[in-house]
């Protein structure tokens, strides 16, 4: 068992980590310009997409739990009609986003409240970026199939070569055509589209062998609809409040300062290296349970589970080992500016402990997405972002100043992993006993 999850994981390691590099390579470039709300511009930027693309997250994490239960039962067939009905809500989303692109940024810019400078080339930045979104969400799709068909290779394959290419191409336009965030914007467009090309090649050459016809009635078939939409509006609303806890660190960022938000932004850049990095273990979760919930295999399910945990909780106390011993010299890596240094340093200390501490979470998440108990995983956030979130701010903000959004942070992660690890047992481990009528 723990070489299967590490055929899987290291693969998504390594694919999951290019994920918040190529955020760290934009934030060092735009850093070591000459003004730090080019940084926040691209801190604000970035928080908008991640609502409007992450609020499609379920296209990837539902799709991964619903493939690898079809494979786990040697279902070809239904494998299929899966992907085609979720690249069919990918296309459609996708549509949706672009017509609706302008009141998105009005009503996003309302909310966050920056500096005139850091809404100005925020702007710069949406207008362009914004036409990946057909290309992202399909991207999203096709990654979710291939995990729960048990290929870690391929989304590997394809997140390396999409964040390379966004790489070179932002470190071309910035340095090369004397652009800035708009430049970062190009690279980004750019590498999506080129991404969701290869996903679909790798598709065609290793899955397209096996034929079969998939009707428009089999992608509206009602019962299978029914899941599949209960399974992601689940997801979805998970994914919201996540993304209100984001965007509710950045927005406040803001409204402390251009310094601060440089800060911030630079740490939580780090902080998703470290989550990402324990996401690999996350994603073997996701396509080992879903396999072995297909299969009707309690006794593997609760391997994979034991295995995937004790990876991933080994990965982040060895991510806040790394964060203590270098933490000035990962800070300098996003910028030379000496006051966002050291604004950064002050609260140093909650990005240290962060990969211990979420790593729970994380593969709970993975583990509840695989085996589609996604209404648990959904209340847990909603414990954490309604109950801990926000009120802890407010209640710590008068005592802490710039350690309360940190400190909300870290208590928004804790809930998570105390809620999902209550829920295990009832939601988990006794319906899938009663629904298999094991003793």
């Amino acid at each position: 068992m723990n070489k299967r999850v590490l055929q899987l994981a290291i693969p998504n390691i390594i694919s999951n980590i290019s994920v918040p590099l190529l955020g760290a390579v934009d934030t060092a470039v735009i850093g070591h310009l000459e003004h730090v709300y080019y940084l926040g511009a691209i801190a604000v930027g970035s928080i908008i997409f991640d609502f409007i693309f992450w609020g499609f997250g379920f296209l990837r994490m539902g799709t991964t739990g619903l493939v690898a239960q079809a494979f786990g039962a040697k279902d070809t067939r239904q494998t299929k009609v899966i992907l085609y009905r979720v690249l069919m809500v990918a296309f459609t989303g996708g549509v949706a986003i672009l017509l609706l692109q302008t009141p998105l940024i009005e009503l996003s810019l309302w909310a966050i409240e920056a500096s005139p400078e850091v809404e100005q080339y925020t702007r710069i930045y949406y207008k362009i970026r914004i036409f990946a979104a057909p290309a992202t969400l399909a991207l999203f799709a096709v990654n979710g199939w291939f995990l729960g068909m048990q290929n870690a290779r391929y989304p590997m394959i394809i997140t390396i070569f999409l964040n390379l290419l966004n790489i070179a191409a932002n470190l071309i336009f910035v340095f090369y055509f004397n652009m800035n965030v708009d430049g970062v914007a190009w690279g980004s467009l750019l590498a999506s589209y080129c991404a969701a090309g290869l996903a679909f090649a790798l598709y065609k050459i290793t899955y397209n062998k096996v034929k079969v016809d998939v009707s428009w009635n089999d992608l509206k078939e009602m019962d299978e609809l029914k899941k599949f939409f209960s399974v992601n509006r689940d997801i979805f609303i998970r994914t919201l409040c996540l993304i209100f806890s984001y965007a509710f660190f950045t927005a406040t960022s803001a409204k402390m300062g251009d310094v601060w938000l440089a800060a911030n932004t630079i740490l939580l850049q780090l902080w998703y290296i470290s989550a990402y990095a324990v996401d690999g273990f996350a994603y073997a979760a996701e396509s080992l349970v879903g396999k072995y919930v297909g299969a009707m295999n309690f006794k593997k399910m609760k391997q994979a589970i034991w295995a995937c945990m004790i990876w991933g909780l080994g990965f982040g106390v060895l991510g806040t080992v790394v964060y203590w011993i270098f933490d000035y010299k990962l800070i300098s890596i996003f910028t030379d500016n000496a006051e966002v240094i050291e604004t950064s340093m002050i609260v140093m200390i909650w990005l240290i402990v962060a990969p211990a501490i979420n790593s729970i979470c994380f593969i709970w998440d993975g583990v509840f997405i695989g085996a589609t108990a996604t209404s648990a995983m959904r209340n847990s956030m909603l414990i954490a972002t309604v109950l801990f979130f926000a009120p802890v701010y407010y209640l710590v903000k008068p005592y802490t100043g710039g350690h309360a959004l940190w400190i909300a942070m870290t208590s928004f992660m804790v809930m998570r992993g105390i809620t999902l690890s209550l829920y295990a047992p009832k939601e988990l481990f006794s319906k899938l006993k009663d629904k298999w009528a094991l003793p």
